[in-house]
């Protein structure tokens, strides 16, 4: 920590007092946690008594060169919203609507330093929305980048499945992955499925790098391997959880 930047938290001692007296000051009731970055710089902010359980709390943590306080808020397995201030206390504020339940959308109003994605947003409305949302970003993908046809072929003979079009789609290297969850943990890839743009058939395999099932000459004849493949009693993807994290 540079006392130059922080004379607050040098003086309190620690971020983790720097963010105590501060609540004091707003007369607010704030739980801490140890923090992701290390106990000098960076701490967690539970709110006591918040009523959205499901969200982590509030990660803050001290930029290096400038002064910032950095802050990320998990739920559900992803980041739904982070930012900066150089007021500490807009940070206890922050914190304490994060943990009473306010909208991404509110936060963002209440606080301009806030930011989340419309991914994160999504999320709010369920498992169902994200998986929506993923795969019009895959469509806008495949026409943004005509020259890859096998990827933009596959792309459209999987969200025409319905046992494919229900799970989470995730792009690594041009392959194009299935998962059962929307966020973190996530589970073992259900399928994957590598499109080739130079003649080569498309290669239906259990890893996103590897892991060969079998091979296809055609997006739609890969796409029927790749289901013929899925667990008998898989269903629609879930939300991911911060529970192992």
């Amino acid at each position: 920590m540079n006392p130059d930047l922080y004379p607050d938290v040098a003086a309190a001692g620690s971020l983790a007092a720097a963010l105590e007296s501060a609540a004091a000051e707003l007369a607010v009731d704030i739980a801490l946690v140890p923090g992701v970055w290390g106990d000098a710089d960076s701490a967690g902010i539970a709110v006591s008594g918040g009523t959205m359980p499901v969200r982590r709390p509030l990660q803050v943590h001290l930029a290096v060169k400038e002064r910032w306080f950095l802050v990320s808020g998990r739920s559900l397995g992803v980041e739904m919203v982070r930012g900066g201030t150089t007021d500490i206390r807009d940070v206890v504020r922050a914190a304490t609507a994060w943990g009473s339940g306010r909208s991404l959308r509110e936060l963002r109003e209440r606080f301009p330093f806030l930011a989340s994605s419309e991914l994160a947003e999504a999320h709010e409305h369920g498992a169902t929305a994200v998986v929506g949302l993923q795969w019009g970003w895959l469509r806008e993908r495949a026409l943004r980048e005509p020259e890859f046809t096998g990827f933009g072929l596959l792309v459209e003979a999987a969200g025409a499945e319905p046992k494919l079009r229900q799970l989470y789609p995730v792009v690594s290297h041009q392959v194009l992955v299935f998962q059962p969850r929307t966020g973190f943990p996530c589970a073992e890839v259900v399928i994957a499925i590598a499109p080739a743009d130079d003649g080569s058939p498309y290669q239906v395999q259990r890893f996103p790098h590897g892991g060969l099932i079998a091979e296809a000459g055609t997006a739609e004849e890969a796409v029927a391997l790749a289901v013929a493949h899925l667990p008998a009693d898989l269903g629609p993807a879930v939300l991911g959880s911060d529970e192992d994290a």
